[in-house]
């Protein structure tokens, strides 16, 4: 199993998160691109701790939205969606080759992950840039989302992604972070429910029904409080449960 984590998403003298400490746990970093959140120096810092550490390091593209952290949705169309992802991807990419990696995945971030995941032209965008850029390059989202529908047709790799400290809806998909149950902030609960995904590949749903959650890679959000005490006993608990952590790119 992967363990993720968004990561880089300071900018200028803001700082959001413990990028140092969450590398020395996650097998995969997604890391801001300077569009929802990051700038340079801040891409540079990440890379090379991930290269320093064997984590892999994904590019995780937003809408341009500094102000709303990538949370805010955006109408794009198509053509301008696919050229501002293709942008976001070779940014990251240069600072990986200076230290001898690579972008090795993509993941949307905020609005943009829940816009590709029900609506075909902003996943479409997706792909096309993807396509364009590396084909084989792998999408972390959701299983069974518009966006892993259409990059599944187009040939590419799909690793299915779950979030062990978000709620989850009886369909399937993450409870809206506006509405109750978004977010799962007991580090022990976390720990628990990432290991009933990585064993038995189902999640709790908000209303206690049981969901089917086959997932390749678990997620963790740096931003939260406790991030860290958190990815601490996710990876602890994952690994007494038996299961081997590593990058799947």
């Amino acid at each position: 199993m992967d363990l993720n984590a968004d990561l880089g998403e300071g900018f200028g003298i803001w700082r959001l998160g413990d990028d140092a400490a969450l590398l020395d746990l996650v097998t995969s970093a997604n890391v801001a691109c300077g569009f929802h959140a990051g700038d340079a120096s801040t891409m540079r810092r990440v890379c090379e701790g991930a290269a320093e550490r064997g984590v892999a390091v994904g590019a995780q593209v937003g809408y341009r939205d500094l102000a709303g952290f990538g949370r805010r949705h955006i109408a794009y169309a198509f053509a301008e969606l696919r050229d501002e992802v293709t942008y976001q991807l070779g940014a990251l990419e240069a600072f990986c080759r200076l230290f001898r990696t690579r972008v090795r995945y993509l993941k949307p971030h905020g609005a943009l992950y829940h816009a590709a995941a029900r609506d075909e032209a902003q996943a479409a965008a997706l792909v096309a840039a993807v396509s364009d850029y590396d084909d084989q390059l792998p999408l972390l989202c959701l299983p069974g989302s518009v966006l892993a529908q259409l990059a599944a047709g187009a040939g590419l790799r799909v690793v299915a992604e779950g979030f062990a400290d978000r709620g989850y809806l009886p369909n399937g998909s993450l409870v809206p972070r506006t509405a109750p149950g978004a977010l799962v902030t007991d580090p022990e609960e976390v720990a628990a429910r990432a290991v009933r995904m990585a064993t038995e590949r189902t999640v709790v749903a908000v209303d206690g029904s049981v969901v089917p959650c086959p997932v390749e890679s678990i997620c963790l959000h740096g931003d939260t409080p406790g991030a860290v005490r958190c990815a601490e006993l996710v990876r602890a608990a994952l690994i007494d449960a038996g299961v081997t952590l590593t990058p799947f790119a």
